[in-house]
C-alpha cells in the first residue's frame, strides 16, 4: 500500500510539472517607425522638449493606485504627456572609447495608459513610449520612435487602438513642436 502511495505521488508530481511547463508563442507584428529631423542644435531640440512635458508626478500614479482617477486628472494640469525618465544613451558610449549626444526618453500618461490596460493588460510593455533623441551627422538634432499605434495595434482590441491613435497625434505634435 505504501508503495503505490509513492507511485501516484510521483505520478501526480509529473502531472503537476507538465501543466505547469510555460507555453512560448512568438509572432511577427509591422511596426512603423517615425524619424523627425532638424537643424536645430541637440541642446536647443533637448531644452524645448524638456520644458514643454512636465516630469511625471508621483501624486498622480499614487492617486491611480488608491483609485481616485478623478485626482489624477486634476493633478495632470492639462498636460497629455509626461517624461517618466530621461537616460542618457550617449554617456554609456564612453565605454567605447567616444561619447555622443543621445538621450532615451520615456514619455506617456499614466491615465492613457490605464485606458489601454484595463482592456489588454499585455499593452502595459508599450507604455510609457520610448522615444530617442541624438545629435546627427550635420550636427543637428533627431528624434526616432516606434508609432504608438503600430505597437498597440497587435492587440487587435479598438478600443486599445483608438486611445493609441490618439497618442500617435500627441507624441508627433510634440516632437514636431520641440523640433521647430
Amino acid at each position: 500500500m505504501i508503495a503505490l502511495a509513492s507511485v501516484c505521488l510521483v505520478t501526480l508530481t509529473g502531472i503537476e510539472a507538465a501543466l505547469a511547463a510555460p507555453v512560448v508563442t512568438e509572432r511577427v507584428i509591422e511596426v512603423e517607425h517615425v524619424k523627425i529631423e532638424t537643424t536645430k542644435t541637440f541642446e536647443q531640440v533637448e531644452a524645448a522638449l524638456d520644458g514643454a512635458l512636465p516630469p511625471i508626478d508621483p501624486a498622480i500614479a499614487a492617486a491611480l493606485t488608491n483609485g481616485d482617477s478623478g485626482l489624477a486628472k486634476k493633478l495632470e494640469h492639462g498636460a497629455e504627456l509626461f517624461i517618466f525618465l530621461k537616460r542618457d544613451h550617449g554617456a554609456f558610449l564612453r565605454s567605447a572609447g567616444r561619447s555622443r549626444k543621445a538621450l532615451q526618453y520615456e514619455i506617456g500618461n499614466p491615465l492613457t495608459a490605464t485606458m489601454m490596460t484595463q482592456h489588454e493588460l499585455p499593452a502595459a510593455l508599450y507604455a510609457p513610449l520610448r522615444v530617442v533623441l541624438y545629435e546627427n551627422a550635420a550636427g543637428g538634432a533627431t528624434f526616432e520612435y516606434d508609432k504608438p499605434s503600430t505597437l498597440f495595434g497587435q492587440f487587435g482590441d479598438e478600443r486599445v487602438a483608438a486611445v493609441s491613435r490618439d497618442l500617435d497625434a500627441e507624441l508627433e505634435r510634440a516632437l514636431r513642436r520641440a523640433a521647430e
